[in-house]
């Protein structure tokens, strides 16, 4: 039986506002005339605190220290990236998870891929969501997996760039 809310779940629950939103059609890209804008005027940018050393900051508080693979206390950008992987789709499939397993469902999501040898890429990355699902008879269980592969399919913005790619500048100050 499939109940109202599971109706709702299977056509996608639509993202908050600022949250998880693509910019959809190729030709919206132009529409946005600052290159550096983000979701709810957040900032973000980095500040340099030695030697391979970054602080990434954002206007709303936010910190992370970014460095190399031997940094104590510090990711790699290659780390913070499968974390931001792992991140958006816990984001995305959150609610259903928690609407049929409780607010406080434990969820853990396992991410990784190694890089090319000598291409400086990830081939490919893979995620494991963790959660325990005993507590649901086969056709809830069938009904919240499909669910929550169609949040993370539709919303996971972070997903879905990597999936269909984007494209990067990098202007210097001072640049002609």
């Amino acid at each position: 039986m499939t109940t109202d809310q599971d109706a709702r779940d299977l056509a996608g629950d639509p993202a908050p506002a600022g949250f998880g939103t693509a910019l959809g059609d190729p030709s919206d890209v132009a529409a946005v005339s600052d290159p550096l804008a983000n979701a709810d005027d957040t900032k973000l940018w980095l500040e340099r605190t030695g030697t391979r050393q970054y602080v990434g900051r954002s206007s709303r508080g936010g910190e992370v220290r970014i460095g190399s693979l031997g940094d104590p206390d510090a990711f790699t950008p290659g780390e913070l990236l499968k974390i931001a992987l792992g991140a958006c789709t816990g984001l995305s499939s959150d609610a259903a998870l928690a609407r049929r397993l409780g607010d406080d469902v434990p969820v853990t999501i396992h991410v990784g891929g190694l890089s090319h040898p000598t291409e400086d890429r990830y081939p490919a990355l893979a995620e494991v969501l963790e959660v325990d699902l005993s507590s649901l008879d086969d056709a809830a269980r069938e009904r919240l997996l499909t669910v929550v592969h169609r949040a993370v399919a539709e919303h996971c913005t972070v997903g879905r760039t990597l999936e269909h790619g984007a494209t990067t500048t990098l202007t210097v100050t001072g640049e002609r």
